[in-house]
C-alpha cells in the first residue's frame, strides 16, 4: 500500500466581507490530494483536505517541505502497524521531519491542510465515516448522535444596516441554529452595541456569541466587557490578541460571562499555555483551536489530552472552521460543538447539502470519509483543482 501521488491548489474564497481586523477580498485556501494504490469501483482511493479561511493557502510550505518528505518516504514509515491503512500519525512525523520546534503559523495551517486529506484516505479505506472512525479508535465506540452547531456571520459588510443583519440572523434561525455569532469591534461601542440588540430582539442575548477577531487592548475589552455583561451572551470571543495571555486573564477577572479563544493558536504548546496563564474558567469558557489550522487532527488529539489532563473536560472544546472536519471531531469525540459557515467562504464552510439542522443540533450522518463527495459545489471545485 502507498501513497501514488499528491496534489495542490490554491481555491480563491474572495468576498466583501470584513471582520473587526481583516477583509477578506482576498482569500485563499490550499486544496489537497492525496491519491492511494487502494482501488474501489475502478478507482483510486483518494483523500481530501483543504486549510481553514483566514490565514491563506500555503502552496510554498507544502510544495517545498511537506511533500517532497512524503514523497521520499518509505511504505513502512507511513503504514499502520499491520500494514493494512496509512497511519496519519506516522504522516505528521515524516511531513514534520527536520522542523524547528517554535513558531508555529503557515506551517501549522499547511500540515493542518495536508493532514485532513490523510485522515480522510484512511476513513476511505476503512469504508467508514471519519466520526465513526474516531469514534472506534480514540472513544471506545462512544459519540453524539447529534451536535450542537452554530453560524459563524454577522460580518461587517459594505452598506449593510441592522435591518440586513436582522435578515442575516432570521435565515440562521430558519435553517435551524438557535445559537449565532456576529462580529464586534469594527465600529465605535455604540454602534456594536446597537447591532447587538438589533440581533437580540431575534435570538435573546443568551443565543447570542460576539467575535472581537484580538481586536482590543485591555482597556477596550474591558469596556465592552462591562458594556455587554448585562446582556448575558453565550460568549465574548477572541477579545484581545490570542497570545496576550495576561489581557485575556485580567478580562477574565472582571467579566462575568463566557470567554471563547483558541482558533489563532496553531499547537498544543499554545493552547497549553492558554489554559495555564490566560485566566480560562473550567466551569464557563470555550477553547476553539482548529483543526485544519493548527497541525491537523493529529495533533487534536494530543490537544484534548491534553486539556483533559489539566482538569478540562472536553466538552469545552469546539473546534473553529465551520466544515466538515470539525463536526465529524465534535461527534466522534463528543466534544462541545462545532462552528458552521453556511453563509461565507463558500464552497468550503459548512456542512455537506443533506445535513439536517433541528433545535441548533446537526447529524453528523453517514458519508464515507468527510463526506466532502456531498457537499456538491465544493467537491466539484475541488476536482477542478486537484480532480
Amino acid at each position: 500500500m502507498r501513497i501514488t501521488d499528491i496534489r495542490e491548489a490554491t481555491a480563491s474564497i474572495s468576498s466583501e466581507i470584513q471582520n473587526a481586523y481583516v477583509n477578506f477580498s482576498q482569500m485563499t485556501v490550499s486544496v489537497i490530494a492525496v491519491e492511494s494504490d487502494v482501488i474501489r469501483g475502478g478507482k483510486p482511493v483518494t483523500g481530501y483536505g483543504f486549510c481553514s479561511n483566514g490565514r491563506y493557502a500555503q502552496g510554498g510550505i507544502l510544495r517545498e517541505r511537506l511533500i517532497p518528505r512524503l514523497r521520499a518516504a518509505g511504505e513502512a514509515d507511513l503504514l499502520c502497524e499491520f500494514g493494512d491503512n496509512f497511519d496519519p500519525h506516522k504522516i505528521r512525523d515524516v511531513m514534520l521531519a527536520n522542523e524547528k520546534p517554535g513558531g508555529h503559523g503557515d506551517r501549522a495551517v499547511a500540515a493542518g491542510a495536508l493532514d485532513m486529506a490523510v485522515w480522510d484516505l484512511v476513513a476511505k479505506i476503512d469504508q467508514l465515516p471519519l466520526w465513526r472512525l474516531l469514534s472506534e479508535r480514540y472513544n471506545s465506540g462512544r459519540h453524539d448522535e447529534r451536535v450542537m452547531v452554530y453560524p459563524g456571520g454577522g460580518y461587517y459588510y459594505p452598506g449593510k444596516g441592522l435591518d440586513r443583519l436582522q435578515d442575516e440572523m432570521r435565515g440562521y434561525r430558519d435553517q435551524g441554529y438557535t445559537v449565532v455569532k456576529m462580529k464586534i469591534g469594527a465600529v465605535p461601542l455604540a454602534d456594536d452595541l446597537a447591532r447587538m440588540e438589533a440581533v437580540m430582539q431575534l435570538v435573546g442575548g443568551n443565543d447570542l456569541a460576539v467575535d472581537a477577531n484580538g481586536r482590543f487592548d485591555l482597556a477596550e475589552a474591558l469596556v465592552y466587557g462591562e458594556a455587554m455583561a448585562p446582556y448575558n451572551l453565550f460568549w465574548f470571543e477572541e477579545p484581545g490578541d490570542p497570545l496576550d495571555f495576561q489581557l485575556n486573564a485580567e478580562l477574565a477577572a472582571q467579566y462575568p460571562g463566557a470567554l471563547a479563544t483558541g482558533e489563532n493558536l496553531f499547537s498544543i504548546q499554545d493552547a497549553r499555555n492558554l489554559i495555564r496563564h490566560g485566566g480560562m474558567r473550567p466551569d464557563q469558557d470555550w477553547i476553539q483551536v482548529d483543526p485544519a489550522l493548527s497541525y491537523g487532527l493529529t495533533e487534536y488529539l494530543d490537544i484534548i489530552k491534553m486539556v483533559e489532563g489539566l482538569g478540562w473536560s472536553r466538552r469545552r472544546l469546539i473546534p473553529h472552521g465551520g466544515h466538515q472536519l470539525a463536526l465529524a471531531l465534535a461527534a466522534g469525540l463528543q466534544l462541545g460543538g462545532s462552528e458552521s459557515y453556511p453563509g461565507v467562504f463558500q464552497p468550503f464552510g459548512g456542512f455537506a447539502d443533506d445535513t439536517v439542522i433541528v433545535d441548533g443540533l446537526a447529524e453528523p450522518g453517514e458519508h464515507i470519509g468527510i463526506g466532502m463527495e456531498n457537499k456538491i459545489d465544493m467537491f466539484n471545485e475541488i476536482q477542478r483543482l486537484v480532480g
